[in-house]
């Protein structure tokens, strides 16, 4: 039950993620030193998020499915998040599309040696029979050791469906055990999100003391562009969305998912960012737990609206350093590839620059591209994740406008 004691704003979530974003930026700046020095914090802050990744989205997206009730429910809720995480990816891309074409920052940036890749990158795609392949787990336990969301995510919705079909006293208790698991995964959950303010801090501290200020001068044009794209679909596309389709306020429905916006900022990972995620959704914006449990897992890791639009810009920003012109036909194959590139790119940081490889294979543009733009790209990943994330919670509310029983968001109240 929510607590409907008004808080003094110092103890306000929202406020003391602000007021760490702030504060770690300022710190990095004039303190690098030191910034360096408290990295660790947050390293362990993202360690514990990490930690409980895996059996949330197990435990609640079996739960998810069996409080959906029959397949044709779950189906139904399926459906309808397809359709939206294609449209909203689809219309992310057009964005970014339309700002690189009009103010063609690839015009003027020199190419950079290969020497600049990072250490370990890989040129190497996934193909679209490999990416299903590996939805489907050979050991689903060694998937759930290694990290793996994907396989974990298509195993707990058959898991959760079948369940949800059969009756007797042995599949209740099994219920009554996922159930039970969740509701200590989500108090543990709970914990961590209260440490989210130090675990931003000094996140950001760090990565402001490593990247400084000077790398934004000769890319100023390329990053502009990038996050005029980003900052359009979050501020205005989404907005509209939530606002006519979702029936919901975006301010209101912002603030509510402003610590999780905030991680994701910090940290460049959705799936690192999902359990505060889900915190945010049922507790802070009302949000039905079944949709919420259902919607979210599935869009931290298949629906990446900042990292499409990201694909994009980049691919024609480098199509532009090269003087190749790409019509509109081509265009659409780049539209098309990064659509079907996002959903293959896994919540990680880094993983929208591997998925460009794909975009530009697709067009036959040179990968050597890549080495020029890679210098902002941490900063550019910080900024599509934080889009990635807002996209997701969008979705949850305009899923949950269509489905019974969700719950009245109480935007007066604080969770």
């Amino acid at each position: 039950m929510m607590n409907t004691e008004k808080k003094a704003w110092f103890r306000q979530l929202h406020w003391q993620v602000l007021v760490s974003l702030v504060a770690g930026t300022a710190f990095g700046v004039f303190a690098p030193t030191a910034a360096e020095g408290v990295g660790f914090l947050g390293d362990l802050f993202l360690r514990l998020l990490k930690m409980i990744i895996i059996p949330l989205i197990f435990t609640s997206l079996v739960d998810g499915v069996a409080s959906l009730g029959d397949a044709r429910s779950i189906g139904r809720v399926g459906v309808r998040t397809m359709i939206y995480y294609t449209c909203s990816t689809a219309a992310a891309i057009i964005v970014g599309m339309t700002a690189v074409n009009f103010i063609r920052p690839g015009q003027g940036l020199e190419l950079a040696g290969t020497s600049a890749l990072p250490e370990g990158f890989s040129t190497t795609g996934q193909s679209l029979s490999e990416f299903l392949t590996r939805m489907v787990p050979d050991n689903v336990i060694g998937a759930m050791a290694e990290g793996q969301v994907l396989p974990v995510i298509t195993f707990a919705l058959l898991f959760g469906l079948f369940l949800s079909q059969m009756n007797g006293e042995g599949p209740a208790a099994v219920l009554r055990v996922v159930r039970g698991t969740l509701e200590v995964i989500q108090a543990l959950t709970l914990g961590v999100v209260k440490l989210a303010p130090i675990g931003i801090f000094a996140l950001l501290a760090r990565e402001v003391a490593r990247s400084g200020v000077a790398i934004f001068q000769e890319l100023g044009l390329y990053f502009l562009t990038v996050g005029l794209g980003l900052g359009f679909h979050a501020l205005v596309t989404l907005p509209l969305i939530l606002f006519f389709v979702g029936r919901r306020s975006p301010f209101a429905y912002f603030r509510a998912g402003s610590p999780a916006l905030a991680t994701a900022f910090s940290t460049a990972s959705s799936s690192a960012t999902l359990p505060l995620t889900m915190e945010c959704a049922e507790h802070r914006a009302g949000v039905d737990k079944g949709v919420a449990s259902f919607v979210l897992p599935l869009g931290a890791t298949v629906n990446m609206d900042g990292t499409a639009l990201y694909e994009a810009v980049a691919a024609l920003t480098i199509a532009q350093m090269y003087g190749i012109e790409l019509g509109l036909a081509q265009q659409a194959i780049v539209l098309l590839t990064a659509l079907l590139a996002s959903v293959g790119a896994a919540g990680i940081p880094m993983a929208g620059l591997v998925m460009l490889v794909v975009v530009l294979e697709a067009v036959g543009l040179p990968l050597a591209g890549i080495a020029t733009i890679i210098a902002v790209d941490r900063v550019l990943d910080m900024l599509r994740t934080a889009t990635n994330v807002w996209s997701d919670l969008v979705g949850t509310a305009v899923v949950a406008r269509f489905e019974d029983g969700a719950a009245a968001p109480p935007w007066s109240e604080e969770a």
